[in-house]
């Protein structure tokens, strides 16, 4: 696809492979159930929510030239998203994630991102050797950044001049990065999304809702901080103040790319200048959509 994007996804690319199942699960059990494989990872399914929202999302990150890589690169191309960003290394193997859900959501999850890691600032060379950006004229865009880069090329990101005008919009993956955060936490362009696990983690300790930890990230240095609590209320902390609001009640279906879609749909709304509560909701009821089995719009 040759469009210019609106939006750079920086992250995972991947093939997701879940197992979902009605039944309460436990360690050691063998339960029947549907097994998909799928297009996914963090940056992956960011753009696919904000192609949804009308955007033009370009794709930043590594595949394998392998059978894997090829048909996800055609995966991306047939969805109309950016591709030509993207690093293709015949020495790496494509990445991948595998979850289980039960009835009362994710029960087990990982994800091997050795060959994005691996790649590691080759992934950025679009920012840097003047095709989107440089160190000299930086990148004035939006770019949304998932945690499964290394701590190191975060910050590095954090530091970089290449990086300094942009809208950085930051999710951690999973709890087990969160803290590979940190550095991007004084970025003046940067919100994070986080959850509430998530928050506890990059500040050390713990809190009862979403509105005290988005307060307590924005005091700790953070610009922005969106903070989700599954079913429970989100918030939105900022230097003017925090708002909040619940999620519509729905009923689960799956939960693996939840986040994702949420983060996504809160870009889409403010790009598209809805208000701070306005886009807010606008997120919750994306996620909720998504979570029932739904396609956000």
């Amino acid at each position: 696809m040759d469009k210019t994007p609106d939006i750079l996804c920086i992250g995972s690319v991947l093939w997701d492979v879940v197992g979902r199942t009605g039944a309460e699960m436990v360690k050691g059990n063998d339960v029947p159930g549907r097994i998909v494989r799928i297009p996914g990872g963090v940056a992956l399914n960011i753009a696919m929510t904000l192609k949804g929202f009308g955007l033009v999302p370009g794709l930043v990150s590594v595949l394998g030239t392998d059978p894997a890589g090829n048909e996800l690169a055609a995966a991306c191309e047939d969805m109309n998203l950016v591709t030509r960003y993207l690093t293709r290394d015949p020495d790496l193997p494509t990445d991948s994630y595998i979850a289980i859900e039960d009835g009362s959501g994710l029960v087990a999850a990982m994800c091997d991102a050795h060959s994005l890691e691996a790649a590691g600032e080759r992934i950025l060379a679009p920012l840097l050797d003047g095709r989107l950006g440089s160190d000299a004229a930086p990148y004035p865009g939006t770019i949304a950044l998932d945690g499964n880069l290394t701590e190191t090329l975060l910050a590095n990101i954090a530091e970089r001049p290449a990086f300094r005008a942009a809208d950085l919009r930051i999710a951690p993956a999973s709890p087990g990065k969160a803290t590979r955060l940190t550095p991007l936490l004084a970025h003046p362009g940067a919100t994070l999304y986080v959850n509430l696990e998530e928050a506890g983690l990059l500040l050390g300790r713990s809190f009862d809702g979403a509105h005290l930890a988005a307060e307590a990230l924005v005091s700790a240095g953070a610009t922005r901080a969106m903070v989700s609590d599954g079913a429970r209320s989100a918030a939105l902390g900022t230097f003017e103040g925090t708002i909040s609001a619940a999620p519509p009640k729905v009923a689960q279906v799956r939960v693996t790319g939840a986040g994702d879609t949420f983060m996504a749909a809160h870009i889409a709304a403010e790009l598209r200048r809805e208000d701070a509560q306005a886009a807010l909701d606008t997120a919750l009821r994306a996620a909720a959509t998504f979570v029932s089995g739904g396609t956000p719009k």
